[in-house]
C-alpha cells in the first residue's frame, strides 16, 4: 500500500520549459516531515514544457505526478486540477518560475503543520515584479478586502499551503471560473501568513498580461460576491435621484421664468452620464448572466488529456 505523503506540491506549468527542471530538482532535495510528492500540471503550454516534464519522471527520486491539460485554461483552473490529484496531508501551490525559492517550502509547511493552520499564505518584503504588476496585485488585494470574507490586509499569494480539509473542500467546486482564494475564504478563517523571499525571474517574462489580470479580477468580483450587482443598484438609485432633481429644477425654471432651458452642453452631459451608467449596469448584468449560462451548459473547468507518474512509490 502506497504511503500518503505529508506534503504535496502542486505546480501549474506554462512556458516553464527553461525552469521547471531546476524547480523539481531543488524540491526533490528537500526532506519535509512525512515525505514529499510533486504534482505538475501542464496547462496547455505552447513551449516544450510537456517533454521536459516527462523527461523528469524516469529519474525521479520523489513521487511525481504529471498531468496534461488538453488546452490552456488558466492558472487557477490548473491549480484545481492539481489539487484533485494531490494526496498529501498538506498541499503547497507555487509557480514554475523560481521566484518562490524552493527552500522556503519546508518553512511554510512546518508553520502550517505546527500551528494547526488550515491555510498559510506567504508575503514578501520586496516583490520582484514589474511596477505595473505590483500595482495590479495591490489593486486585486484591495478589491478582495472588500469582496471576500478574508482577514483585512492579508496578502493573497499563489505560494500558499493548505490542509487536507481545505483541499478537499475547495476541490469540490466544479464551475468553469474558479478563484482559489475565494474558495478558501468560503471554507475557513483559520488563516495565517509568513514572510518569505521573492526572487526576480531568471528566464522569460511573466505569463500574466493585463488581459489575464482583468479576467482574474472578474472571476474574483463575479464568482464570489454580489457586490457589483449591489453597486449597480446604488448607481441606478443615485442617477434616479439626480434625474428627479434635474426634472424638478427644469419644471421650476419653466414656471418661474416662462422659458425652457437652452443649455445644449448640460443636456449632452446628462445624456452621456446616464447612458454610461446604464451601459455599465447592463455590462455587469451581462457578465453574471453569461457566466451562469456557461456554467449551466457545462463549460469544463479543465480537460485532462493524460496523467503519468514516476516509478517512485
Amino acid at each position: 500500500m502506497t504511503k500518503t505523503p505529508g506534503l504535496s506540491i502542486v505546480i501549474p506549468v506554462y512556458r516553464g520549459a527553461a525552469t521547471i527542471g531546476r524547480v523539481v530538482a531543488e524540491l526533490s532535495a528537500l526532506r519535509p516531515e512525512g515525505g514529499l510528492e510533486i504534482v505538475l500540471v501542464n496547462d496547455g503550454s505552447p513551449d516544450d514544457s510537456g517533454n521536459v516534464c516527462r523527461a523528469l519522471l524516469p529519474g525521479a527520486t520523489v513521487p511525481i505526478v504529471y498531468i496534461e491539460h488538453a488546452r490552456n485554461y488558466g492558472e487557477h483552473n490548473a491549480v484545481m486540477t492539481g489539487l484533485r490529484r494531490a494526496s498529501g496531508d498538506y498541499v503547497i501551490t507555487m509557480d514554475d518560475d523560481l521566484q518562490n525559492p524552493p527552500e522556503e517550502v519546508v518553512a511554510l509547511y512546518d508553520h502550517a503543520r505546527n500551528g494547526a493552520w488550515d491555510v498559510v499564505y506567504t508575503r514578501y518584503a520586496v516583490k520582484q515584479h514589474a511596477a505595473w504588476r505590483n500595482l495590479g496585485s495591490r489593486f486585486a488585494n484591495a478589491v478582495a478586502d472588500r469582496l471576500l470574507d478574508k482577514p483585512r490586509g492579508l496578502y493573497l499569494s499563489s505560494f500558499r499551503c493548505m490542509s487536507r480539509l481545505v483541499v478537499e473542500s475547495v476541490a469540490c467546486y466544479t464551475g468553469p471560473y474558479p478563484y482559489v482564494d475565494g474558495l478558501i475564504m468560503q471554507v475557513t478563517q483559520r488563516i495565517d501568513s509568513i514572510e518569505v523571499r521573492h526572487f526576480p525571474r531568471i528566464e522569460g517574462r511573466s505569463n500574466y498580461t493585463l488581459t489575464r489580470l482583468v479576467r482574474l479580477w472578474l472571476n474574483l468580483a463575479t464568482s464570489f460576491s454580489l457586490a457589483p450587482l449591489r453597486l449597480a443598484i446604488f448607481l441606478g438609485g443615485f442617477m434616479s435621484v439626480l434625474g428627479m432633481i434635474g426634472a424638478t429644477a427644469t419644471i421650476a425654471e419653466a414656471l418661474i421664468t416662462r422659458a425652457t432651458p437652452s443649455g445644449y452642453a448640460s443636456t449632452m452631459v446628462v445624456i452621456l452620464l446616464v447612458g454610461g451608467v446604464q451601459s455599465m449596469i447592463l455590462g455587469i448584468l451581462g457578465e453574471y448572466v453569461g457566466r451562469t449560462f456557461l456554467s449551466a451548459n457545462g463549460k469544463p473547468q479543465g480537460t485532462v488529456r493524460s496523467i503519468e507518474r514516476s516509478d517512485v512509490p
